[in-house]
């Protein structure tokens, strides 16, 4: 008994020593604060005074009487201050103004807001949940958090924000703090609250520290029931008091008093400690020094209401030392018995006065002195910004946090040996997550309705993604497993490599009783559309994992704990603003848009913009074809045509000239000895590469396999079925015979060279490297450069003959053949000469999307290294990305073209670096990328639908009009 009268003496000196903390409703022009306070006092009746203490419950999706109901507590009972709760940001706007017109003292307007304006109202900005931004080492983005919320708050004339909640949640079983909590760590949970103060009360905005003295350690919810919490004063100064003091060291400006039962700072178990006069004078305001706004929980809560009637209740909390009253359920009663009470002397106008000129004080330190209207203009602009959207981005992406990496699991990084399947356990949406995968690589999502058949169906894979997918509606939502959760989990990772990411609470954990099997753990906390796609791209190496756990899951992983993770280099999937350009500037590719598709310059298209390794335009426009049936999706491939030489021959020769197996000197002769003696066996490959080699543009080969006069196909070179002879598929039901592929080359060997030295652009130069790389690595092109490139770089929609691969709707026709194949080409290469050659050409019959496309590209950009791969050597790249023949007026590099040398040949848009390269194709295909400014741009389309006399697309120059439009959108 001795020592607890001993430790409680020694503790109230602590708190006596904090005594004298500065007020934080005092403002720098401290002398015009007074005045303007003194001068509403004096002029104030009791019942005004009154009115003041009160926070009255207002909506902006209630009726005509609500309002009505509203003006009369303002205009009879003087209440001077509002919180308002559920509608919308314009409805609300309009009805502040009402209502501050209607109030002789400006109204001090509360919200909760917690996540942002989205806690309660439609069409406004959500941010994560306080257990999210838990895990984040970087303290100064939550300031930043705040300083949002903040400015929000103050667009939209609120004054007060009931944030942040500084309960220390060492109970996973509590149910209304949970994730609203930083965590169970008292110096995390602190520091964070600071930063979150600190951010908004920056820009004029009361922060309210909530739910004081805490409540974080209880399972039982104060709306519903009066929770106890039976915990001695050392425990209690330790935890619970622990970031309060903190807090008012930094100027907290408010704090909420909760409905809570403790023993030990309360005797009476029926009071709660926001009606006790023990904990709100003696211990917040006296012993800790707080002389900052003391606001009430909602006095509509069952934690309050079961204790007397709504008029005592809010007496009692005047009584206690509380000076605002939040959500009164009966004013006019309450105004009456505080009369009463004042006659009575029961309570003092002295200590109706300290309250209500606290009140002034706050509401003058939120600018009230100088109350302007909302401004209803641009409202809902300003309250969902750009900055917004960036700023939840690096929230999310610094809170996921990766507990456990068994054999460096996580980021997956060999692509080419990976068979991945994903699995969804929990019953919330999941299509971002899935998606935002399968733009690394192939993905298959594997479902099944009961264990033995998903079992039986995940043979094949060797690596298992599983996602716990829970609500997000709100952060009181179920994060449990159910049994058949667990039970599936436990069964598939005791037979596959898992990783398993949860898109819930981390004390979901809890139910898992092993994580022996499982390999990588994963929380990412929320399961918004944001937390799905960014945990996707970190799964794969886009950024590092640097979350920490705020909470501890048991022994098997504590509260701080978190790996970090490697970055790969690989494609971010975010924003323009995040890599300094304009959304808006960027819209003006929609008008271009419009403009291809009425003038049927091709039916459909795709763009793909990233700069700096981040994706930030990813869109499809359009349809298949010009009848509107199918329209065009980002997975769709198309024909790339003469991409197929940057794409996928150009690579195969720059590794094949950095393995010593190709120089760039070496004649025709040295990599193809069939050419020796051959009016081309000098040219060397150099020269080849740079179209300077007087090799003619083209050859239609396909011309002799035809009648002259009727130019139908000849039948002792096709066959409408498949046989020994005739097996070389060209399109549909045509088979050429196999005898027709030497004629091609011998065709070459023996066709003039051009008479006159200088550039002319030929595909003749890759049928011939096509030939010499599959001698020198002994495969077929299509396998050998799936092999060294595609599949490691999960370019799993890249590809050669495409129906090995893709069903049609995922294929966009090109052009309807009325001269050749006779026939809609749809999967089948349209260039004439690659599909004699079986579709597999070096110049042509590459198919793929523009995130594949964009890949490749980026690949050259980052100088041959990407997902944590090198493919190529840096000075390899650097080498082939010059002109050998400029004073030749030769524009073009090795297999890459280069911006034009001459103004009047529009190769690009004539606003990119010199250091630049692509290619175009005749498909109607563009492709970009510029080391200077960080830029890859990919246009696909089908121009030649319905035929290759549709040249609107080339005449207008609409791919390199995109272009501009993407570099002017660069404002950084």
């Amino acid at each position: 008994m001795k020592k607890n009268i001993l430790l409680f003496i020694l503790i109230v000196f602590a708190y006596n020593l904090n005594a004298q903390r500065l007020d934080p409703l005092r403002t720098k022009d401290f002398d015009a604060q007074n005045v303007w306070v003194d001068s509403i006092m004096s002029t104030m009746s009791i019942d005004e005074k009154i009115g003041q203490l009160f926070m009255v419950q207002a909506y902006s999706n209630l009726d005509k009487k609500h309002e009505e109901f509203i003006t009369e507590m303002i205009a009879k009972y003087h209440v001077g201050s509002l919180i308002f709760m559920q509608g919308t940001p314009q409805k609300q706007a309009q009805l502040n103004n009402k209502y501050q017109d209607t109030a002789k003292v400006p109204l001090l307007i509360g919200f909760d807001g917690e996540w942002g304006l989205d806690m309660r109202l439609d069409s406004t900005y959500r941010f994560p949940w306080n257990m999210t931004l838990g895990a984040i080492k970087n303290d100064a983005l939550i300031e930043q958090f705040g300083k949002h919320l903040g400015q929000h708050a103050k667009r939209l004339g609120i004054h007060v924000n009931f944030a942040p909640v500084i309960d220390i949640n060492v109970n996973p079983e509590n149910p209304i703090i949970g994730n609203r909590s930083f965590g169970e760590s008292k110096k995390n949970v602190t520091q964070k609250a600071i930063a979150f103060i600190k951010g908004m009360q920056s820009e004029g905005v009361l922060a309210n520290g909530k739910h004081f003295p805490g409540h974080g350690d209880t399972a039982a919810d104060s709306h519903h029931t009066l929770p106890v919490l039976n915990f001695d004063l050392a425990r209690l100064d330790s935890i619970e008091l622990y970031p309060y003091k903190k807090t008012f060291d930094v100027g907290l400006a408010s704090v909420m008093t909760a409905h809570l039962n403790i023993p030990s700072l309360e005797s009476d178990a029926n009071l709660p400690t926001s009606l006790s006069k023990s904990v709100v004078t003696n211990l917040l305001q006296q012993q800790l020094g707080f002389q900052g706004l003391i606001i009430t929980d909602g006095l509509n809560m069952k934690g309050a209401t079961n204790y007397a009637t709504s008029a005592e209740i809010d007496l009692a909390a005047i009584q206690a030392g509380n000076d605002l009253l939040l959500i009164p359920q009966d004013v006019p009663a309450s105004v009456s018995l505080i009369k009463t009470a004042l006659k009575m002397h029961t309570l003092t106008e002295e200590h109706l006065d300290f309250s209500v000129r606290k009140i002034l004080k706050a509401k003058y330190w939120a600018g009230l002195h100088n109350y302007k209207p909302i401004v209803l203009d641009h409202l809902q602009e300003d309250l969902n910004r750009v900055e917004d959207e960036l700023l939840h981005r690096e929230l999310v992406k610094n809170s996921l946090t990766v507990v456990k990496n068994n054999d460096l699991s996580l980021p997956v990084r060999t692509l080419e040996n990976k068979k991945i399947a994903y699995v969804k356990l929990g019953d919330a949406e999941n299509n971002a997550f899935v998606n935002m995968l399968k733009n690394y690589t192939k993905v298959e999502v594997v479902s099944d309705k009961n264990l033995n058949g998903i079992i039986k169906k995940l043979k094949p894979y060797n690596y298992v993604i599983i996602g716990f997918h829970k609500s997000n509606l709100h952060p009181w939502k179920s994060y449990k497993f159910s049994n058949k959760d667990l039970v599936w989990l436990q069964e598939i990772a005791r037979k596959k490599k898992v990783v398993l990411d949860v898109f819930t609470s981390p004390y979901s954990l809890l139910q898992i009783k092993s994580f022996k099997n499982i390999e990588g753990v994963v929380v990412s906390y929320q399961n918004s559309k944001l937390a799905q796609e960014l945990s996707a791209q970190m799964l794969f190496g886009a950024f590092e994992a640097n979350g920490k756990l705020p909470v501890s899951i048991g022994d098997n992983f504590k509260e701080g704990f978190g790996i970090t993770t490697s970055n790969l280099s690989r494609f971010e999937y975010t924003i323009p603003e995040a890599v300094g350009m304009s959304s808006k500037k960027l819209v003006l590719i929609d008008k271009i848009a419009d403009t291809i598709m009425d003038e049927k310059m091709a039916p459909g298209f795709q763009v793909f913009v990233a700069r700096n390794g981040k994706v930030v335009l990813e869109k499809s426009y359009g349809y298949h074809t010009h009848d509107k049936k199918i329209k065009v999706k980002n997975t769709d491939v198309y024909d790339l045509a003469s991409l197929t030489k940057i794409l996928a021959s150009l690579p195969l020769i720059m590794k094949a000239e950095e393995e010593k197996k190709i120089s760039l000197s070496a004649s025709l002769r040295d990599i193809l000895p069939s050419f020796s003696n051959s009016n081309k066996d000098t040219v060397t490959v150099k020269e080849i590469l740079s179209h300077f080699g007087r090799l003619k543009a083209w050859i239609p080969f396909y011309l002799e396999t035809q009648d002259s006069i009727s130019h139908k196909n000849l039948s002792v070179f096709y066959r409408k079925k498949k046989s020994n002879i005739y097996n070389i598929k060209v399109a549909e039901n045509l088979f050429l015979n196999k005898h027709y592929k030497d004629s091609i080359y011998k065709h070459i060997k023996k066709v003039d060279q051009r008479d006159s030295e200088g550039y002319k652009y030929s595909d003749l130069g890759y049928y011939l490297f096509k030939e010499a790389l599959e001698a020198k690595y002994q495969k077929p092109l299509d396998k050998l450069v799936d092999d060294e490139f595609y599949k490691s770089l999960g370019a799993d929609r890249t590809t050669y003959l495409p129906l090995k691969k893709f069903t049609k709707n995922q294929i966009v026709p090109t052009e309807i053949d009325t001269y050749f194949r006779k026939q809609l080409l749809q999967g089948y290469v349209h260039d004439m000469g690659a599909a004699m050659l079986g579709g597999v050409g070096g110049h042509a019959g590459l198919f793929a999307n523009a995130n594949d496309v964009g890949k490749i590209m980026q690949m050259y950009l980052q100088k041959g290294f990407y997902g944590g791969k090198r493919y190529l050597k840096s000075e390899t790249i650097d080498k082939f990305n010059r002109r050998y023949y400029s004073d030749k007026k030769v524009r073009r590099g090795l297999g890459f073209d280069k911006p034009q040398l001459n103004p009047d040949v529009k190769a690009t848009c004539g606003c990119v670096s010199e250091e630049s390269f692509g290619h175009s194709g005749f498909t109607g295909t563009y492709t970009w990328a510029d080391p200077k400014s960080g830029l890859v741009y990919v246009f696909l389309s089908n121009r030649v639908y319905p035929n290759m006399e549709n040249i609107g697309l080339l005449k207008s120059n609409m791919r390199t009009k995109i272009q501009e439009v993407i570099q002017d959108a660069i404002v950084d």
